[in-house]
């Protein structure tokens, strides 16, 4: 019951709206649009037989695995 006399309280409150001059913010845009572009299309993926293909691939060409 608290609450709900808290929130129509709340509720009988005006709000006062005030501009970004009257706060003393300035809005102006600080980022200038250079260039924009599609990316680049992604290459066609590779379709590995096994598990032990998809290592290989990812030690040797990727290099993404390591071996201490």
């Amino acid at each position: 019951m608290l609450l709900y006399q808290i929130l129509w309280k709340q509720k009988k409150k005006p709000i006062d709206i005030k501009s970004a001059e009257e706060l003393g913010v300035d809005i102006k845009p600080r980022i200038e649009n250079i260039k924009i572009s599609e990316p680049p299309t992604r290459q066609k993926g590779v379709m590995v037989a096994d598990v032990a293909e998809l290592v290989q691939k990812l030690k040797y060409e990727a290099k993404v695995i390591w071996v201490s």
